[in-house]
């Protein structure tokens, strides 16, 4: 439309110039100015039959702009997180229980996010045999879950720092001395929480980010909704927050972007792709779980944890606890067994758990009772006797794609809603 403008304005002059040369001179005496406007204009306008042959040029000024989103997208994806652990993507796969072996941290990491090895189930001598497998699997970064009130945390955080791993994550906040164990060593910590008051205390501390888990997400969880927590934890904290609970695509990522995070992290997500080492009939469950199938639940380690229901649930749960010791404390010594941890290692862990937590004798044969039974489901695959932790998005998830699909289509579906809302 504007170059239509312009040609028709451009005829108009020509038949003032060629107006009777009285009307020429009277222009000249009234205005002596006129004539470089006229040639001012006049050079201006020249082009417009250029413009007119810009017909490929106004096509790539159309075209143009359509990369403008994406670039923006990809920078408005690229966050600190992605600068501080050195990966592709703000997505992180959280270190869960009997879950998150080599094969899924290896293909998270390989796929452009961090994937982190759930090492609280394993014994130390299986950590390290795992860590040697990744290291000779990839080249890329990846991070390593513990329990800060193992007996034998320090041993494992020096193993940590002698083999170079990135991140050391945390299901509840390390202790001060490990905290600077590892940031001495180079190695970032990154505790999950669920309040800011934790964050803020952890961050004195020194640690390098935190996970923010809201009331949606699977297993240990707090009271605060994922909406309300995300915002008010980046609004305390210079470190970067990493949003967890209920999270499971791009949308998603985008969400927690805007609410003040760097990235998600997902646990159930993960837990339902080709990779993840839980039986398929036991990803099965998952699938067919409604959204209102879980509960959040002190019966398993006493301990808020939200999990699917199922009967034994529901029998825990009814329990009174003259009843759920005894069975607790058996489950622990099996635990025993099948860990290959004796009875003095065993005592010793837990009196470490009942210090570190405060908990009572029930509580902490709960606690040691609570790893078995996880196990159960997702290793021997009895779901009838196990426990299954999950957050509340498995309820609207019905596919097991591979961990570079589900990357892919995260990223590219956060690029088309940053593309469509203008960002």
């Amino acid at each position: 439309m504007t170059v239509q403008k312009r040609t028709t304005k451009a005829p108009a002059k020509k038949r003032k110039s060629a107006a009777p040369k009285a009307k020429a001179k009277a222009k000249r005496s009234s205005k002596a100015k006129a004539k470089p406007k006229a040639k001012a204009k006049r050079p201006s306008k020249a082009p417009a039959k250029k413009r007119k042959s810009r017909a490929p040029a106004r096509i790539q000024a159309v075209e143009a702009p359509a990369p403008k989103p994406t670039a923006k997208a990809q920078s408005a994806l690229h966050t600190r997180i992605c600068e501080m652990f050195g990966i592709e993507y703000p997505i992180i796969q959280t270190g869960m229980g009997w879950v998150s072996g080599a094969s899924l941290t290896s293909a998270t990491s390989q796929a452009g996010g961090l994937g982190i090895l759930a090492a609280a189930t394993m014994t130390f001598r299986e950590l390290e045999d795992t860590i040697a497998k990744l290291k000779d699997r990839m080249d890329k970064p990846f991070g390593v879950n513990m329990r800060a009130d193992q007996s034998d945390v320090m041993k494992r955080v020096e193993l940590l720092v002698r083999e170079k791993v990135k991140v050391a994550s945390f299901a509840q906040a390390p202790g001060e001395r490990v905290i600077k164990t590892l940031k001495d060593a180079g190695v970032l910590t990154m505790p999950t929480i669920g309040a800011r008051r934790h964050a803020e205390k952890v961050q004195a501390w020194g640690v390098d980010a935190v996970i923010a888990q809201g009331q949606e997400g699977g297993g240990h969880t707090g009271l605060i909704p994922t909406s309300i927590l995300i915002p008010d934890v980046s609004a305390a904290v210079d470190i970067p927050v990493v949003g967890a609970g209920g999270f499971r695509d791009g949308r998603g990522l985008v969400s927690a972007l805007a609410l003040g995070g760097e990235g998600i992290a997902m646990g159930t997500r993960f837990l339902l792709t080709q990779e993840s080492q839980v039986p398929d009939h036991v990803k099965q469950v998952y699938l067919e779980t409604k959204a209102n199938g879980t509960v959040v639940t002190t019966a398993v380690d006493g301990h808020p944890q939200r999990v699917i229901r199922t009967f034994l649930i529901d029998q825990l749960e009814k329990a009174n606890p003259l009843t759920r010791f005894p069975r607790a404390a058996l489950n622990a010594l099996t635990l025993m067994k099948v860990t290959g941890t004796s009875l003095p290692e065993l005592l010793e862990e837990g009196m470490a758990m009942k210090q570190n937590q405060e908990l009572t004798w029930a509580q902490l044969a709960m606690a040691a009772n609570a790893p078995m039974l996880t196990k159960a489901s997702m290793v021997d695959g009895r779901v009838e006797a196990g426990i299954l932790p999950t957050g509340q998005i498995t309820g609207v998830i019905d596919e097991i794609p591979t961990v570079a699909e589900l990357l892919q289509r995260i990223i590219a579906e956060a690029e088309a809603t940053l593309e469509r809302l203008g960002a």
